[in-house]
């Protein structure tokens, strides 16, 4: 290794990408699927490069598509297959994974999606209309029209119409074609408003039209003749539905995020659901023959709402929701490690689960006291964004645990995770400047007490029980000359420790507030880490370097430089033993406090700007500019020996992919209705090689066995019938049927009861010697006499009695002489 040349890395030896939590939906309108085998609805939305599948019933994530080169504009689904539009390519998507067919044709981006049977229709922002064969992939069909006259901006297949479609232009203009014999069948000249919605009614020959001026128009395309109109008043019409299950009522979405209901009989607005989302609504869908309306918008939500209220009105019934704006600081709450406290621009506070989605929490948005809401609208009610926080969950059970500072505030909100709501108390200094705000915050690690630092140079204690002011640092009310970027206290409460833009980082005692030392830096903090457990200090300063101070000693350990940008956020690992760092050069870097060393560094896409690791050390959690999500970085040394080396100072990292969103396991994965037990082969490794099996051990292994296993198993003997015999006789017990041997006594007793009980039917029967056998047979089963009974009642004829013996000694074959009646 030259000491002049760069050495490129090869990733992160430390971390590696495994998911990220709390994207659900975008701006491109949701597509609806109802699977008949699973007896399920599934909405798909997309996200970025992919799009996900959820179902309706738990809003679970079953299946995540693999990524598209470029963003997905357009999404839309039939019985079979799931059509991404990305760019100009257009992919289709079997069991909701696996792209099986590309069609290429398009010269510009392709917005509208339309499947109808074996074909799909396309449609881009150049004028081009395509029909494509979904199978082949062919081009069934070409319709090019001018932007300037007729720009298609919606299309609808009117219901029993056969191939039929109709297009809706932003000139207000709609064309309805026959696609098989490529003709125009009729021009409707519009309602000199822009057509952004086309949606079929429940009613056959009837579709609603959504305007760009907010005007919703129920036309007859066959009798050409509009049978009402709405107006809504929040601008243009995002989406129509039509619900299907009794009540003829009409939803209607807006760019403001208000969705309003009307009933089509009395031809009035029934309810609105005011704010369903935080931005437009990008499109609601009524499920068939259900009370149920799905929703989804670019505020990355996903919405089923469900109407059992009186009045027609509408419940949020199950919804799963991310930030609507980038998390800027992020912590986790708790010593388990499995739940993340994320703040956004949005306003909202947030917790995601690492275990599951079900176990999201949505905190909600800040808001004013009680006395200042006369008068404000919805949106000045809210308060400004996080910008730092601190959670203690020793405490949270009793009161209020998270404490946070708002953008130009100066007042400290405290919030409640257990209840998920936003406390009672606003901390706020008795005296002090208008233009002062709070800009730092720790929670003792009892969880009764919240330490406050702010822009004028004050540092305040509150008690987080009562939210009464307890007292400030330093002599005139005053800790630092600068504003306060870092607040932190010790285990014991014993020390209080605060650094300032004045570039000084000070000691105090806690209880008593009295200054103990003070240490001067080289340039001013930006931020500050303590590490409770080994005590020491991380400072990360304006000249993008970072010290280690310990705290018992009070003098600085380590020093390291390496970040070549602002550095935003730090994070110790549980046994205090590495630093992570995040900085705006798009590097995460980890520090070894023993050695001094950096031990592994790799670059993002996106600049992070908040980081966490987990209390146990399984995750690495990061944030980052313009995204959305909260990403999830595996610790590799956990899971076996990792191979940590001193990085030089010329080191080059290489860039590492952000982890993406992974479907539950324990969710049912969808798949399309083909026959789901047909057997696949596995894939061949070569020509000559053997291809292995993808089953256990056990099933296969004893086929090498097979002709031993057949002759150990062959009979010695074919099995034999057993005799023939009378379903009466005795049998032992057992599970071999074996019968059972009579003794000679027995045997001489049963003969002589049979012979008797012959001669009682031959003699009842007038002396009739031709007596079927098995009448006899029969009978005498249920005839009990005793030999003395039969002696006694009747007096035989010698010569017919003999006859009758001999008859009956003919017919069951007795010995004569073995009877004792006869002698």
């Amino acid at each position: 290794m030259s000491a002049g040349g760069s050495l490129a890395g090869g990733g992160s030896s430390l971390f590696s990408g495994f998911r990220v939590l709390g994207l659900y939906s975008n701006h491109v309108p949701h597509a609806l699927r109802y699977h008949k085998k699973h007896r399920e609805f599934y909405v798909v939305t997309a996200v970025g490069k992919c799009f996900h599948t959820y179902n309706v019933n738990r809003l679970g994530i079953v299946a995540v598509s693999n990524s598209l080169p470029d963003d997905i504009s357009c999404v839309a689904a039939d019985r079979m297959l799931v059509f991404a539009a990305a760019g100009q390519l257009i992919s289709a998507f079997a069991r909701n994974k696996e792209v099986v067919m590309c069609y290429h044709g398009h010269s510009q981006e392709v917005r509208v999606l339309l499947p109808l049977g074996d074909q799909l229709i396309s449609a881009d922002s150049g004028g081009d209309v395509i029909v494509w064969d979904v199978q082949g992939g062919d081009v069934y069909l070409r319709l090019q029209f001018d932007p300037a006259t007729f720009d298609v901006t919606a299309m609808m297949h009117p219901s029993t119409y056969l191939n039929k479609v109709l297009l809706g232009s932003s000139q207000g203009a709609l064309q309805l074609w026959n696609i098989k014999t490529s003709k125009l069948l009729f021009t409707f000249p519009g309602w000199s408003a822009g057509v952004t919605v086309l949606q079929q009614t429940p009613a056959v020959d009837t579709v609603g039209i959504g305007t760009a001026t907010g005007r919703i128009i129920i036309h007859n395309i066959r009798l050409d003749e509009t049978l009402m109109s709405f107006t809504q008043d929040w601008g243009p019409i995002s989406s129509l539905a039509f619900r299907t299950d009794g009540p003829p009522i009409m939803a209607s979405g807006s760019p403001q995020g208000h969705i309003a209901f009307w009933d089509l009989d009395r031809r009035q607005l029934v309810t609105q659901q005011r704010h369903a989302h935080s931005t437009a609504v990008a499109t609601a869908t009524f499920l068939h023959g259900e009370p149920l309306l799905v929703t989804n918008g670019a505020d990355n939500a996903i919405k089923v709402w469900i109407f059992d209220q009186e009045g027609g009105g509408a419940r949020l019934l199950r919804s799963r929701q991310g930030h609507s704006a980038p998390p800027t600081t992020i912590h986790h709450h708790g010593n388990d490690g499995k739940n993340i406290l994320s703040a956004g621009q949005d306003g909202t506070l947030q917790s995601f689960s690492t275990v599951h989605e079900r176990f999201n929490k949505n905190l909600g948005h800040g808001q004013f006291k009680q006395k200042k809401k006369k008068g404000l609208s919805y949106e000045e009610l809210r308060l400004p964004a996080i910008t730092s926080f601190s959670s203690a969950a020793a405490r949270q059970s009793d009161w209020d645990g998270i404490v946070a500072c708002h953008r130009g505030r100066l007042a400290a909100t405290t919030w409640n995770y257990q209840r998920c709501t936003m406390g009672a108390h606003h901390l706020q200094p008795p005296v002090t400047r208008r233009d002062s705000i709070a800009t730092a915050v720790a929670i003792t690690s009892c969880g009764n007490f919240a330490v406050i630092g702010s822009s004028c140079g004050r540092v305040d204690v509150y008690n987080l029980q009562s939210g009464l002011h307890r007292g400030c640092y330093g002599d005139n009310n005053k800790a630092h000359s600068g504003a306060v970027r870092g607040v932190a206290t010790d285990t014991l409460n014993q020390l209080s420790l605060t650094t300032g833009s004045d570039w000084l980082l000070k000691f105090w005692r806690f209880k008593t507030r009295k200054e103990e030392e003070q240490l001067k830096l080289n340039a001013a903090p930006a931020s500050m880490m303590l590490h409770r457990d080994s005590g020491m200090l991380a400072l990360a300063l304006d000249d993008f370097t970072l010290l280690v101070v310990d705290i018992e000693t009070r003098r600085v350990v380590r020093k390291f430089t390496g970040h070549h940008g602002n550095i935003n956020d730090m994070t110790f690992s549980p046994d205090g033993r590495w630093l992570v760092t995040v900085a705006m050069d798009c590097t995460i870097r980890t520090w070894d406090l023993p050695s001094g060393c950096l031990v592994d560094c790799f670059l993002v896409a996106m600049a992070p700007v908040g980081v966490s690791l987990s209390p146990t050390g399984d995750f690495l959690v990061t944030t980052h500019v313009d995204s959305l999500g909260v990403y999830l970085w595996t610790n590799k040394s956990l899971c076996g020996p990792v191979g940590l080396r001193p990085l030089p100072a010329d080191y080059q990292p290489a860039v590492e992919t952000l982890p993406g969103v992974t479907a539950d396991e324990l969710e049912q994965e969808i798949a399309s209705e083909e026959a789901d037990d047909a057997f696949e082969s596995a894939d061949q490794l070569g020509a000559e090689l053997v291809t292995l099996s993808l089953m256990p051990e056990s099933r296969w292994k004893s086929l090498l066995h097979l002709d031993v296993i057949k002759r150990r198993n062959k009979p010695a003997a074919p099995p034999a019938a057993p005799a023939a015999a009378p379903f009466f006789l005795p049998t032992l017990p057992g599970l071999t049927p074996r019968f059972m041997s009579p003794t000679a006594t027995e045997q001489e007793t049963q003969v002589e009861l049979l012979f008797l009980k012959s001669c009682f039917i031959l003699l009842t029967l007038d002396d009739c010697v031709v007596v079927d056998c098995v009448v006899v047979v029969v009978v005498s089963m249920f005839v009990n006499l005793s030999c003395q009974i039969s002696q006694s009642l009747f007096s035989f004829n010698e010569a017919l009695c003999h006859i009758h013996i001999t008859v009956m000694s003919f017919v069951f074959g007795l010995n004569v002489s073995d009877c004792n009646c006869v002698s």
